[in-house]
């Protein structure tokens, strides 16, 4: 039996979330292939972007893959 919490996202708010994460993450690479890393400031928003889509497309699919 699933494990629904009613206060959480529905699975297709997590679908959603899991997207965009991942367009996100492909949206940096794209960035960073095209154009590298201009220095400091660049590298960071790149950690931090990552680490931010990277989580949450984490944190979406093992909901996702829980709830199953």
């Amino acid at each position: 039996m699933p494990n629904h919490n009613k206060f959480g996202p529905s699975r297709g708010e997590l679908k959603l979330r899991l997207a965009i994460s991942l367009f996100g993450l492909a949206l940096l690479i794209g960035a960073y292939a095209t154009n590298g890393i201009g220095g400091i400031a660049s590298l960071e928003i790149g950690i931090i972007g990552t680490a931010f889509f990277g989580g949450s497309a984490i944190w979406c699919a093992l909901r996702l893959w829980r709830d199953l």
